[in-house]
Parts: structure tokens; C-alpha cells; sequence
């Protein structure tokens, strides 16, 4: 088996005859198409593969797994959606690392502001979770007047050099909220400066499949000059993933994930009115899980488990990457605070991808928004059929 240059898909190779299996297909039905090598990447890029991606503040990848699909949770499969990751960014080593190992090579280790736009290549569609401390109540909320607080800008600076079809910024749910509004009016105001048209909403990623409540505003801006439609959040699928999910056998754990009997008569000596550590019920979602795993307290507000009474424990790094819906065969390098930081810093790979279909829907179908699943044609599609050019996409349901 080798695999498509263009799409990633496997491809069987049949003397001088390649095969694109049945079973691999995400774009439509070809089963008994034989196509040359050269007729197999022109037929992947007929059908949409290859929407260039630059991606900023990359971390771990969680956000560009989503976006390049072809990942498994919890039994079900996420298919490739058809974007090429072209380029990556990401200022910590042991993260970009991860990233490497992951989702794929193409990152550039350093910091965003010494990058000029010039260095970062063409693409159609910028993503960027840019730094959201300063703007979560676990920052205290500094906003602007934290340097971090500016990053965003970065993001606006390579949208005015480089002019993609779109963009997808994430950060905390806070950014709503901070000043009354008003830090996410100016952050608003700026990609419209730059020829964006703006959309946003707090998404709950346990209504997208995700074992955790965490939430998140997602910006979404389309260009004007190129008469894309504004984007639409579509209605959440509510699909509830409770924690018990993604847990594993108390027996089963490491005993250096346990609180010690010292922290447990810490809590029982804390402030009766203090937000202490909680203890997460298993028939339901997650709290959000943060970078502060790795340093948890019981006199804290992160979730522990609690094992029997009086006995409690934290999540393991893997417990917690599930938590953030990361497929099991993610391996993640560095120490378990190392771990723990670059999960509790990830944007879930299910939720992105959840965005990133719509995304691919809406914007880059030739800017026209797909007829519902259930109006969608779904018999066999030949190569000629397909033949509309670049961006013509047919995603999978």
C-alpha cells in the first residue's frame, strides 16, 4: 500500500494500475474505478483535497488533527475533510514535538513575531487558537494589558499579507465577557479591518461528542472581496459522552496519581466556603480540564475522581487526553506536567472537527452551503462528474 500525495488516502498499487479501495473513500463511491497515478491525485484534488492550511499557535495539534480528520474516538471514525495543513507554528518545543509526531511535519518552532508574513506560505484558510490566559478567569482576566493579550493581532497581520478565503480563531469562553464585550468588539473590529466578515459563538464541546464542558468561542471570518457567504453555525448534534466513557479501572491506576493522606486532611482543614477540588460524577460530562493537572489540589476548582470515600485521585495524562477527545494512539512526549500542559492547552480534535466540516461546507463548496444530509446525493460519482474546478467539495456525511 502506498498513499495519495495529495489526499493522504491509501492507494493499492496493481502493476502499473493504482486502486483506490472502497473502504478508504470519503468524497463518494468508486469502488471498481481503477485509476492511473496521475488520475487518482487529479481526482483527489477534484474533489477538494488539498484547501491549504496555515496554522498559528499550534500547540500539541489537537486543533489540526481535527481539521485533518482521518482520527478515531471512541469507536467512531472522523474522515479526512479534505484540508492540506501546509504550515504550522508553535513557540514550545516539547509541544511542537508532539505535534510532529502526530499530525505532521511541516512545523516551525518560534516565536510568531519574529516570523514575517513573507516566510509563511500561501494558504486558504489561516487557524489560530491564539493565547487565551489573559482572558480565562484562571489568568484573572488581564486581557490587553497582558502582552499575550495582543497575539491576536498576529493573526490579523498575516491575514492582511497573505489574503486567505477564511479564517478560525478559538479562544476561552471569557473573551465574550471581559470589559463588558468590549475586548472581543476590538478583536471583531480588526479582522473586519482587514477584509473579513465576522462570525462567532461559544461552542460546548460535550454537545459535540466530547466527554468534557468545556466551552470555547469559535471567530470564523469569511473575505469580502470574494463573495463568500458569512458563516453559519449549524445546530449542535447534542451528542452526550459521559466521563465513564474514558475513565480507567480505579484498581488498574498507578498509585502516584493518588492524593496523599496529607492533602486529604488539607481539605478537611480548608475554608468551609473555599471551592474545593471536584470530585466529577462519572454518568456525565467533565469539568474542563486545564493545564493546572498536573499540580491539581483538593483545595482546588479542577475535577478529581473520587475513588471510594475519603480516597481520591487525579486524572492520568492519557484519562485526560481522552477527556479532550484524542485519539489512543496520539503519543504525547515530555514528563506528565509536560503532558498535562499541552492537553489542557489543546483545542479538542472532535470539536474542531465538527467546526472544520462545517467550514469546508459553507466556505470552501465554491461558497455555497451544501443541501442537508439528507437531500445529499449519495450514488456512485465518477471522476468527469466532479470536474468543478479548485475548492469543489462533496463532504462526507
Amino acid at each position: 500500500m502506498t498513499k495519495c500525495k495529495t489526499c493522504g488516502q491509501e492507494i493499492k498499487v496493481e502493476k502499473t494500475i493504482q486502486k483506490i479501495p472502497a473502504k478508504t473513500l470519503i468524497w463518494g463511491k468508486i469502488s471498481d474505478k481503477k485509476l492511473t497515478w496521475d488520475e487518482a491525485k487529479e481526482w483527489c484534488k477534484q474533489q477538494g483535497a488539498g484547501v491549504r492550511v496555515a496554522s498559528l499557535f499550534s500547540g500539541c495539534g489537537g486543533g489540526d488533527l481535527g481539521l485533518r480528520g482521518d482520527f478515531s474516538f471512541l469507536g467512531k471514525y472522523y474522515p479526512a475533510l479534505g484540508f492540506d495543513l501546509v504550515w504550522a507554528n508553535e513557540l514550545e518545543p516539547i509541544a511542537a514535538e508532539t505535534y510532529g509526531k502526530n499530525v505532521g511535519k511541516e512545523i516551525v518552532v518560534g516565536d510568531i513575531i519574529k516570523i514575517k508574513s513573507n516566510e509563511v506560505p500561501d494558504h486558504d484558510l489561516l487557524v489560530g487558537g491564539f493565547p487565551c490566559q489573559s482572558f480565562s478567569m484562571v489568568g484573572r482576566r488581564r486581557g490587553f494589558n497582558d502582552p499575550r493579550g495582543q497575539l491576536y493581532l498576529e493573526m490579523v497581520r498575516i491575514l492582511k499579507a497573505k489574503k486567505p478565503a477564511a479564517f478560525i480563531a478559538e479562544n476561552v469562553k471569557g473573551l465574550v465577557s471581559i470589559h463588558g464585550g468590549e475586548a472581543l468588539r476590538i478583536i471583531k473590529r480588526d479582522f473586519e479591518k482587514v477584509g473579513y466578515k465576522v462570525s462567532y459563538k461559544v461552542l460546548n464541546a460535550s454537545h459535540y461528542g466530547v466527554p468534557q464542558k468545556r466551552e470555547r468561542v469559535f471567530i470564523i471570518g469569511t473575505r469580502l472581496d470574494k463573495s463568500l457567504p458569512e458563516f453559519s453555525f449549524p445546530e449542535a448534534p447534542y451528542t452526550i459522552v459521559p466521563l465513564g466513557k474514558v475513565i480507567e479501572p480505579h484498581a488498574s491506576v498507578e498509585k502516584k496519581y493518588y492524593f496523599s493522606a496529607r492533602a486529604l486532611a488539607g481539605l478537611r482543614k480548608a475554608n468551609k466556603a473555599f471551592n474545593k477540588g471536584r470530585a466529577q460524577f462519572l454518568d456525565r460530562p467533565c469539568n474542563t480540564v486545564s493545564t493546572h493537572l498536573a499540580k491539581v489540589s483538593l483545595n482546588g476548582t479542577d475535577p478529581v475522581l473520587l475513588v471510594t470515600k475519603n480516597v481520591y485521585r487525579r486524572l492520568t495524562p492519557r484519562e485526560a487526553a481522552r477527556v479532550q477527545s484524542f485519539p489512543e494512539d496520539f503519543e504525547f512526549s515530555g514528563t506528565d506536567g509536560k503532558k498535562y500542559i499541552q492537553i489542557g492547552n489543546a483545542i479538542p480534535p472532535v470539536l474542531m472537527w465538527n467546526v472544520a466540516k462545517e467550514v469546508m461546507s459553507q466556505i470552501f463548496n465554491d461558497g455555497h452551503i451544501l443541501k442537508k444530509e439528507t437531500e445529499r446525493d449519495n450514488v456512485s460519482h465518477s471522476v468527469k462528474k466532479h470536474s468543478a474546478g479548485k475548492g469543489s467539495v462533496l463532504i462526507p456525511a
